[in-house]
Formats: structure tokens, sequence, C-alpha cells
């Protein structure tokens, strides 16, 4: 038991690096949008999603509509109904441990686990993985919060940090030969969303990037399906 708890430490801490910081991020935009101090971490308790949570932060400072607010996080969050298909979440125990493992599968935790040999692979470690995450999301709230109080200005860029944690998990994912056309699928629907609906590019993005993968998935099924009969004859 123990050396799986402290595997699921280490897996954390690469991620911890880049998520304490964005919790920083969050409790200063907190702050300086004029929202109460709590709001950071009860956001990071009650919905633990780092770019939904930034966004809500500046929606909620603009009072916008609850109909808009509800569209934008179904969007943005839409993606987290497919990582369930190749998350190893059958290796979790089930009940309680399972259900939070699903309530906390986040990007950066879907990026650590999908690709790691399944045999290394234990519910200890991956549950203590997912809480540290959120340990390290939660502490970075209230980090923030107190920073953004003791400064006699505003900061200006803090929302460019969620941006540059994606830029790094992308290099990384992509140092694997497997996950390059998934990459080049995203690129190609990011600028087929900015050509087509620029006003809308987010939404239109998401949507034909999940028409590609499921595309591609059909077609590497197909063809693993013919190399698997061709073999059996």
């Amino acid at each position: 038991m123990r050396p799986q708890t402290r595997a699921g430490l280490t897996d954390s801490l690469g991620v911890g690096i880049g998520i304490y910081p964005l919790g920083i991020a969050l409790g200063v935009l907190v702050v300086q949008a004029g929202l109460p101090w709590w709001l950071a971490p009860a956001l990071s308790v009650g919905i633990f999603a780092g770019s939904v949570e930034l966004l809500l932060v500046s929606m909620l400072a603009a009072t916008t509509p609850l109909l808009t607010i509800a569209v934008t996080v179904f969007a943005v969050n839409f993606r987290h109904v497919f990582y369930a298909l190749s998350f190893p979440i059958h290796r979790v125990r089930p009940g309680l441990p399972r259900a939070y493992s699903v309530y906390a599968m986040i990007d950066e935790a879907y990026a650590t686990y999908v690709l790691m040999p399944a045999e290394q692979l234990t519910s200890r470690r991956i549950i203590t993985g997912q809480l540290t995450m959120q340990a390290y999301w939660v502490l970075g709230g209230i980090t923030g919060v107190l920073i953004a109080r003791s400064l006699p200005q505003p900061i200006e860029g803090f929302e460019f940090a969620l941006v540059a944690l994606f830029v790094v998990m992308t290099l990384d994912a992509v140092r694997s030969r497997k996950e390059l056309p998934s990459a080049l699928l995203a690129g190609l629907a990011a600028a087929v969303a900015i050509l087509i609906t620029p006003e809308n590019a987010l939404l239109t993005a998401l949507v034909v990037f999940t028409v590609m993968l499921a595309a591609r998935y059909l077609l590497t099924r197909r063809s693993g399906s013919g190399e698997s009969g061709a073999a059996d004859a």
C-alpha cells in the first residue's frame, strides 16, 4: 500500500508544479474581480475543472446570464465525456473511490494515467494521484487569495497560465508518435473553426475535433479488425 501511495504522490508532482500556479491565478482573479474570497476554494472543491473555473470567475464578475454560463460550461467540459472511453477507470475500486475518480478526471489526471502501462496502475495509486492534484489546486487558490489581498495594485496576465500549461502538456504528449495524429487533428480543427466561425471558434473547434477523433477511432478499429482477419486466414 505504501509504495502505491508514494507512486501516486510522485505522479502528481509534475502536474502539481503546473496546477499550483494555476490555483494561485484563480485566487488572484477572484479577488481582483471583486468576488468573495471563499469562491476560490469553493470552486476548487465543488467543480475542480481549471479552465471552467477561470471562465466562471470572469463570467460571474460580468454578471453573465445563467443560461450562457450553462452552455459555456457544457461546451468546454463536454470533452470529459470521451475521457472515460480510454481512462483506466476499471483499475479503480468500485464504490466511493471510483465515483471520486470520475469526478476528478481532469485533463492532467487523464494525461498522466492514460498512457501508463496497465500493470503499473492500481486503485490506490490513481486515487492518491488525483487527490493530491486537487490538493495542489485548492491550496494554490487559497495562496492566490492571500497574495492578491496583500498587493497594492492588480496584476495583469494571470489568465494566460492555463494556456501555458496546456501547451506544455501537448508538447509532452506528442513525444509519443502514437498521439501525433491527435495533435495534428487538433490543429486542423482549430484552423477550421477560426476560418468558419471566428466568433465561436472554441465551440466549433471542439465539435470538429470530436468528429475527427470519432472518425479516427472507427478507421483505426476497422484497420485493426482487417489485420486480425488477415492474420487468422
